[in-house]
């Protein structure tokens, strides 16, 4: 939104709690959305080896699948799809903060698809993050910037 973007988000938390699976449908567009309901997303972010099996199948053909490659190893991938592995696990755990990954792969779904700005999620943070949690703020960003540079540096 920050980026003058479309933007809807549509969570779904089911027996995760139990061990299933959670999922959050995300759109960006340029237009007004119409509908938050997404059956086949352009692209797919995972962390757990449950919801890729659950949700690979889904991602339309020439998608983009994002994985944490730390925790899901071995993957039955399709052949149709743009993969990513980010060892987001083995990089939050070395910058100091292990419930960092999921920042750790939003770094790198900005660094390969240049669909958001970082400058915009480093603003959001900062101006949605309570008061209670502002501490948390650095090591997101810090999260956001090391996934970025693994991508980066697999392109050089």
């Amino acid at each position: 939104m920050l980026g003058n973007k479309e933007v809807t988000w549509f969570p779904s938390y089911g027996a995760e709690i139990r061990g299933g699976t959670a999922n959050c449908a995300v759109i960006v567009s340029d237009e007004l959305i119409g509908s938050p309901i997404v059956t086949n997303p352009d692209i797919l972010i995972v962390m757990n080896e449950a919801s890729l099996k659950k949700f690979q199948a889904r991602l339309r053909q020439k998608g983009l699948l994002i994985f944490d490659s730390s925790l899901i190893k071995d993957p039955e991938l399709r052949t149709d799809i743009d993969i990513v592995g980010v060892p987001a696990t083995e990089i939050s755990h070395s910058i100091g903060n292990a419930k960092s990954a999921n920042m750790v792969l939003l770094g790198a779904f900005i660094a390969k698809t240049r669909l958001l700005e970082k400058n915009y999620v480093f603003d959001a943070l900062d101006s949605t993050v309570p008061d209670r949690r502002k501490k948390s703020i650095g090591v997101n960003k810090n999260a956001l910037i090391e996934g970025m540079k693994f991508i980066e540096d697999k392109k050089g």
